[in-house]
C-alpha cells in the first residue's frame, strides 16, 4: 500500500497492539537477529530437545540504536528471543521433543507447523496465556517448511501485520544437503490512520542497509532456502544472474521440481507463507542483488519505520543506504587474483535519453527513456513506456544513457547477464572502491552490454523507484538471434505499468488506459511478449473468446527458454508478477478475442484483438 508519512520510532514503541508497560516493569529483553546458522535444541542420538516460548520483546529491524518496537518473539528457554524464530534443523528419520509455552501475559496463541511434515492443518496447537504443552513427532520427509505461533489478533486492522514468530524447519535428507544458506522474511506492520503506516520489513532479522552481506568467490554455487514469512507475495529478483529453483512449498510442505522441469529465472514470485530453494552460480565478479520487486517493499519511507525522506534521493543518490531499504540482500562475489574480464570486440552503439515531459494521466509527472534515432529528440518529447530496444544476441552493444532530468537518474538492465559496473545501483554495482555513480543532472554513463541469450528483457529506474517508476521511466528489451529481425506484424509487446503511485493502481498497457484495437493475421504464429513492471500487484493476463479461454504455447521466462517438458500449449491465463516477463506463441483463427489483464468480468485493462 502506498504509505505517505511515516513517524518516528519512539513515537512506534508500543504500537504492538497493547498499552505501555508500566514503569515499574522490568525493561523487556531485545530480539537477537536470527543469521539461520546455528540450528536450535540439543542433539542426543536420534531426538531433538526443544524447549520454546514466545513473549514480548524489543525488536531493532533498523540500527541497532533505535529506539525499537515492542513485538511477540519466539525464544528457547533461557536464551534471548529471535526473529525468524529460531532454526530448527534436523536430518530426517529425527524425533522431536518439544516443550512450547504461551508467555504473554494476555493473549492466547494457535502453534502452526511443530509437526511431522509434509503438514496438517490439523496439527494446529493452541495455548491460553502462560499455558505450556508438549509435542513428540517425527521430522517428516525432508524438505524446507516454516513453524510459527499466531497470537490473538485483538485491535489489529486488515492490513496490520505481526509476522515477527515465524521461523524455518528444514528436514535435510539422511545423508545430509550440500552447504546452504537460510532466510527468512518477516513484517510487522501496523495501521495508525488512514494516511499512516508503519512497517518493519526485514530478512533474517534486519532490514536493508543494516541486514547481512552475503560474500562468495568467483565460481561458486550458492544455494539457499527462502521462507516467505508473510501475508503477502514477493517476487524475488536476482541482478545480473538466473537461477535454478529445486524445490518449491506451500509453507507446509516441499516438493522437489524434477532437473528437466526447473525452470531457470531472474525474477520468482513467493506465494504468502511459501517456501523454496534455489541455486545460482556467481559467474561474474562484482556487487550484486537478490531483492523483493515490489517497490512498496524496498524504497525509504515506505519500506522503514523511520521516516521517509524523499528529498535525499538528490543529495545521497551515490549513497544505497538511502535509495534502497527493506527486503534487499547484497551480495559481493570476489575475483580470483590474475582474473580479467573477456576481451570486447567493437560494439553497437546507441544513445538513450533521460528526459520528462508535460503531465499527462494520473501520475502527477511524465518521464521517459527516448531512443535517439537520428536528431537529438525534443527536450519535452517522452516515449510511455521507453523506446523499445531491439538487440542482438552475442553482439556487444554500449549505451549512453543521458541524463535530462532535474533529479539523479540510475538504469538497471533487468534480467540481463551483465558485468557488475553496468547493472545500474548506484553506489553499489562494481567492485572495491570503483562503484558506479548515479547519473547527475547534465550528465552521462554508459552501459556495457552483451547479450548472451535472446529473449524478452527490462529495463528500468534504479532510483526514486516510486515516483520515477509510475512516472514512466522503464521499456522493453527484445533480443533477437544474430540475423534475425523484429516484425511487429508478429512480434508483439505488452508492457504493464502504474499511472501514479496510488494504491490500487491504475494500470496502463503500452503507456495506454483506453488502447483501439488490434488486427492480427490469422492462421500465422504470432509472439505475445508480456511484461509486468509497477509498483506492486500480480494481475492475470488472458486472451478470450466471448468467455473462453484460447490455447496459446509458453516459450520462455524472464528471456530464458523453458525447458523443453515445460513449453507447452495451455490455456492463455498466466499471472504476471512484478519484474517477470513471459513469452507464448499463439496462432489464431478469425474472429474478435480480448486481451484481458485482471479478472474477465471487471478487469483493470482490456483490449479487442480483431483477427481477419
Amino acid at each position: 500500500m502506498s504509505n505517505p508519512t511515516r513517524l518516528t520510532l519512539a513515537a512506534l514503541l508500543f504500537l504492538g497492539g497493547g498499552p505501555a508497560a508500566p514503569r515499574a516493569a522490568p525493561p523487556l529483553p531485545d530480539v537477537h537477529p536470527n543469521s539461520n546458522r546455528i540450528p536450535a535444541g540439543r542433539l542426543h542420538h536420534d531426538t531433538l530437545t526443544l524447549d520454546l516460548e514466545v513473549r514480548l520483546a524489543r525488536w531493532r529491524p533498523e540500527s541497532p540504536t533505535d529506539s525499537g518496537i515492542i513485538v511477540a518473539a519466539l525464544a528457547e528457554r533461557g536464551k534471548p528471543p529471535q526473529i525468524p524464530a529460531p532454526l530448527i534443523r534436523v536430518r530426517a528419520g529425527t524425533i522431536i521433543d518439544a516443550t512450547i509455552r504461551n508467555a504473554l501475559p494476555d493473549s492466547s496463541l494457535k502453534f502452526y507447523g511443530l509437526a511431522s511434515h509434509p503438514g496438517r492443518d490439523a496439527d494446529t496447537v493452541r495455548l491460553w496465556p502462560r499455558q505450556s504443552r508438549h509435542l513428540r513427532f517425527a521430522a517428516g520427509a525432508p524438505g524446507t517448511y516454516a513453524y510459527f505461533a499466531e497470537p490473538g489478533a485483538h485491535g489489529m486492522d486488515k492490513d496490520d501485520e505481526r509476522e515477527t514468530t515465524i521461523g524455518a524447519f528444514v528436514v535435510d535428507p539422511p545423508g545430509g544437503s550440500p552447504p546452504d544458506r537460510v532466510f527468512v522474511i518477516n513484517i510487522w506492520g501496523k495501521t495508525l490512520d488512514t494516511a499512516n503506516y508503519a512497517n518493519a520489513l526485514a530478512i533474517n532479522g534486519r532490514s536493508w542497509p543494516w541486514d547481512e552481506r552475503i560474500t562468495a568467490s568467483l565460481g561458486d554455487t550458492l544455494r539457499w532456502r527462502w521462507v516467505n514469512g508473510s501475508s503477502r507475495p514477493h517476487p524475488m529478483h536476482l541482478h545480473g544472474f538466473y537461477y535454478d529453483i529445486a524445490s518449491l512449498g506451500d509453507g507446509l510442505s516441499d516438493s522437489l521440481i524434477a532437473v528437466a522441469l526447473r525452470p531457470k529465472v531472474a525474477t520468482h514470485s513467493m506465494p504468502e507463507f511459501s517456501t523454496m530453494s534455489l541455486a545460482w552460480i556467481a559467474e561474474r565478479p562484482g556487487n550484486w542483488l537478490f531483492h523483493c520487486h515490489i517497490g512498496f517493499h524496498v524504497v525509504p519511507g515506505e519500506a522503514t519505520l523511520s521516516p521517509g525522506d524523499r528529498t535525499g534521493h538528490a543529495r545521497m543518490s551515490d549513497d544505497p543506504r538511502r535509495h534502497m531499504a527493506g527486503l534487499v540482500l547484497g551480495i559481493s562475489v570476489k575475483a580470483r587474483p590474475g582474473w580479467r574480464p573477456a576481451a570486447r570486440v567493437e560494439p553497437e552503439r546507441l544513445r538513450l535519453v533521460v528526459q520528462e515531459g508535460v503531465p499527462r494521466g494520473r501520475a502527477k509527472r511524465s518521464l521517459g527513456f527516448v531512443l535517439q534515432r537520428d536528431l537529438p529528440p525534443v527536450r519535452d518529447s517522452i516515449e510511455i513506456p521507453g523506446s523499445t530496444l531491439v538487440l542482438t544476441r552475442g553482439r556487444p552493444t554500449d549505451i549512453l544513457v543521458v541524463n535530462r532530468l532535474r533529479e539523479t537518474a540510475a538504469i538497471h538492465w533487468h534480467g540481463i547477464e551483465l558485468e557488475s559496473f553496468s547493472d545500474g545501483v548506484a553506489g553499489w554495482s562494481g567492485a572495491g572502491r570503483e562503484l558506479a555513480p548515479s547519473i547527475q543532472p547534465g550528465d552521462s554513463f554508459l552501459a556495457h552490454l552483451t547479450l548472451p541469450r535472446a529473449g524478452t528483457f527490462i529495463y528500468h529506474t534504479h532510483m526514486n523507484d516510486l515516483e520515477q517508476l509510475t512516472s514512466g521511466l522503464y521499456g522493453p528489451i527484445v533480443v533477437l538471434e544474430p540475423g534475425q529481425r523484429f516484425d511487429p506484424a508478429t512480434d508483439h509487446i505488452f508492457i504493464a505499468g502504474w499511472d501514479g503511485p496510488d494504491d490500487p493502481p491504475h494500470l496502463l498497457v503500452n503507456g495506454d488506459s483506453l488502447p483501439g484495437p488490434l488486427e492480427l493475421r490469422a492462421g500465422v504464429a504470432h509472439r505475445l511478449r508480456f511484461i509486468s513492471i509497477g509498483a506492486g500487484n500480480r494481475p492475470p493476463f488472458s486472451i478470450r473468446r466471448d468467455t473462453a479461454l484460447v490455447t496459446w504455447r509458453a516459450l520462455a521466462k524472464d528471456g530464458a527458454d523453458l525447458p523443453p517438458l515445460q513449453a507447452t500449449s495451455r490455456p492463455s491465463l498466466q499471472v504476471i508478477d512484478v519484474g517477470e516477463t513471459y513469452d507464448f506463441e499463439w496462432i489464431p483463427t478469425a474472429g474478435d478475442y480480448r486481451l484481458v489483464v485482471g479478472p474477465p468480468d471487471k478487469p483493470s485493462w482490456q483490449r479487442r484483438i480483431v483477427v481477419r
